[in-house]
């Protein structure tokens, strides 16, 4: 049964930090165990703030960043290198510094890519690359309105069983993207939920007490769930 544990820091700053330092420790004990890590990033402003730290920590050079898989959680359907997209973000805070194998850095497929605009096509290439990979860590942000990865309020994308699905008509844009279901989520190791500033208090306040219309109250490890706030996210947990 999965334990649910809250982590609460003062701000920000020290968020990420303490993140990035709980993420390199986790992918160090994977290694150590099987010899690889299988890591699902997220994107947002803390998501680039968790892996500047990583970049950072003297402690990541214990890290065989050879043997680290590194997936999405969702991705916006925009062309390769977009600003906009999680995987482009992820690159210039962490992973273009790093010795990675290329073959096992997964991005979720562009625009532009062998789909070209088929979401749904893309979807599904990504799931069969994912098949049935373990997932040691599965990182997401947490939306104001308590939406995690691509997966929002009342949206008809909550109800996919499969691993992956397109996402049409976003109430944030663009419009267009691939996630991860919930389903997906559910089968990491330990889900990670990360929000930082008074934007998301609501939200964590109510997905913590229950609020099962909150997509992010869904989100669980099958080991552990840790919710990971600065203060100000954790304003209304109670």
């Amino acid at each position: 049964m999965s334990k649910t544990l809250v982590v609460v820091v003062p701000d920000a700053e020290i968020l990420a930090a303490t993140v990035a330092s709980r993420l390199i420790a986790k992918i160090v004990d994977a290694q150590a165990e099987r010899g690889s890590a299988s890591v699902v990033l997220t994107g947002g402003r803390i998501a680039a703030k968790v892996l500047r730290a990583v970049k950072d920590l003297p402690e990541a050079a214990a890290i065989d960043w050879s043997h680290v898989d590194l997936w999405w959680g969702d991705e916006r359907f925009l062309p390769a290198g977009d600003p906009d997209r999680n995987e482009t973000q992820a690159r210039e805070a962490l992973l273009d510094a790093l010795p990675l194998d290329s073959a096992r850095v997964h991005p979720m497929p562009a625009s532009d890519g062998p789909d070209g605009d088929n979401a749904e096509a893309a979807a599904v290439r990504y799931a069969g690359e994912i098949s049935d990979k373990p997932f040691d860590v599965l990182m997401l942000g947490v939306g104001e309105d308590g939406h995690v990865a691509s997966l929002f309020p009342e949206h008809p994308v909550l109800n996919e069983t499969g691993t992956t699905a397109a996402v049409h008509n976003s109430p944030k844009p663009p419009p267009t993207r691939i996630t991860l279901t919930m389903p997906a989520i559910q089968t990491a190791d330990e889900v990670w939920l990360i929000a930082a500033g008074p934007d998301k208090a609501d939200a964590v306040g109510a997905a913590l007490n229950g609020d099962k219309a909150k997509p992010a109250a869904h989100a669980t490890g099958q080991s552990r769930t840790y919710w990971l706030l600065d203060d100000a996210a954790a304003a209304k947990r109670y």
